[in-house]
């Protein structure tokens, strides 16, 4: 029974660390879309009225 608890926290750090790597895989991915999308946002926005380049966004 004793020799399990090493194999056991093994196991869960293994686990841990999967979790974590797989995040911020996907954290990743997330901020690459993200810069994505303002880049377009940023190079197709619209010329108002006086000529000059409006804000693609609300704020």
């Amino acid at each position: 029974m004793i020799t399990m608890v090493p194999l056991l926290v093994v196991l869960l750090l293994a686990l841990i660390l999967f979790g974590a790597g797989f995040a911020l895989k996907a954290l990743w991915w997330l901020a690459v879309i993200v810069l994505v999308v303002w880049l377009l946002g940023f190079v197709m926005r619209s010329a108002d009225t006086g000529g000059r380049k409006g804000r693609w966004y609300r704020w």
